[in-house]
Order: structure tokens, then sequence, then C-alpha cells
């Protein structure tokens, strides 16, 4: 029996929307702003991506960097969020949202997926913040939401793999668990090995040097940033598509 095998990728910028999409990435999540682990892209740059990609678009609905407690002004910006990309034509988002105590805030997350339907609702790594992580699934399941993304509470998915093998293990399929960070070409068929995961998140990144000609050295600034790695993308697909095959 062939098991089929998807990759998502995140995309900072245009150009590496284009570059997912030629390497064979299923899905991608649009996000700006590395520096703080993802917010919600300008409404500029979501459609310019659909115009530019026929793969799915999920976009992240995160109105800023930090924790992921938000006020009654910041959900609201969620929820104007979530609509227009409904308008734009995305296939999903990726959200989350916690209370203080470390659990989910399922009372916001499934006003958040009630309103993102029929767009798919991932779940984002604010999950790996929460304080049992088995409540924190059914809760998610509760909600509405078709997705997790997660590294198993740990830095990297590689150190939470047991967790993570858990997870789907509980989850039964009533949801996909898909891990995510330090995935790179190297180790992901370890890691499909050890959990049983058929979603991988990865955000191969490298950095780009500015193309400017002129550059003032007395402003000490970085210029650099960030893209997809090619590369890296194909081979990580080739390895999907060999693995599919066993």
């Amino acid at each position: 029996m062939t098991i089929s095998y998807s990759l998502e990728a995140i995309a900072f910028n245009i150009e590496s929307c284009k570059i997912a999409e030629h390497a064979g990435v299923h899905r991608i999540e649009l996000c700006d702003n590395p520096g703080d682990g993802g917010t919600t892209p300008s409404m500029g740059f979501i459609k310019q991506a659909r115009k530019n990609v026929s793969i799915e678009l999920f976009p992240i609905i995160r109105p800023r960097g930090g924790d992921f407690l938000y006020s009654p002004d910041e959900f609201e910006i969620m929820l104007n969020d979530i609509q227009l990309c409904k308008e734009i034509g995305c296939d999903g988002i990726v959200s989350g949202i916690l209370n203080a105590d470390g659990t989910v805030d399922t009372e916001k997350t499934a006003k958040l997926a009630a309103l993102a339907y029929p767009m798919s609702v991932t779940f984002h790594r604010a999950f790996d913040r929460t304080r049992d992580p088995f409540e924190a699934l059914e809760k998610i399941i509760e909600s509405g939401c078709d997705r997790i993304l997660t590294s198993g509470q740990q830095p990297t998915a590689m150190e939470g793999a047991g967790l993570i093998k858990s997870l789907i293990e509980k989850a039964d399929n009533r949801i996909i668990i898909m891990p995510g960070s330090g995935i790179r070409s190297g180790n992901i068929k370890e890691l499909i090995q050890l959990t049983g995961a058929r979603e991988i998140h990865t955000s191969a990144r490298k950095s780009e040097k500015s193309k400017m000609n002129y550059i003032n050295e007395l402003m000490h600034e970085n210029l650099q940033s960030t893209t997809l790695d090619i590369t890296e993308v194909k081979s990580m697909i080739n390895t999907l598509y060999s693995i599919s095959r066993v």
C-alpha cells in the first residue's frame, strides 16, 4: 500500500512562495517577521502570494510576537484578518490562542475556526506552550481545528518525537498532528519513522545578502533577508516521495 506524505514550508516573502511551489511543496504557511517567529502578513502580501501560487496557502493569524494571550482588541484584529483571508481565496489559516493558565482558549479558538470555515485551520506551536498536551489536544479537536503544528513541547521536533508519536496515537485520525521545528533533509526520514507523521512542516530557511550596490557601512545594519532554500526543500520532497513508494 502506498502511503502519501506532504510537506508544508514557511514563506516570509513572495520569492519564497514561488520557490516553494517550484520545489514541489504541498502547502505554504505565509508569515511576516521571522525574528518574532512569524506574524500576520500584510493583505498586500497575501493577495500577491495568492496571485502567484496555486498550491495551498495558509497565512498565519498572529497580530504580534510574544505570547499567545490576546486582548479583546487583538482578537478582533484576528477575526478581521481571517475574514479578509477568506475573501482573498486562501485555503486555510494558522493560529493559536491560550488562556493565562496555559490552557487552550476554546471559546476564542472555536469562534476563530467557525469564522474561517470552509478554510482549514491549523493550531500552531502555541500548543507547545500548553501545560497539558493531551488536554490541549482534546480542546483543540473540540474547537473545530483540523491540524496541530507541534515540536512535541521541545525546542525541536526530533527532541519531542516521543510526545509527537503519542499525540498521533491519541488523536486516532480525529486531527492531523504535524511535526515542525528543526526538520531538514538530513532528519526528515528518521522523524517520520519515529513518529508516524504524514504531514511535515519546515522553515528550510537561509539568509540572503542584500542586492544593494551601495551600503552605508556607518549604519551597522544587517540587511540580510530570510528566504527558502530550494536545494533543501527539493531534497526533502524527494525523500518523501522515496519513502511513499516503499
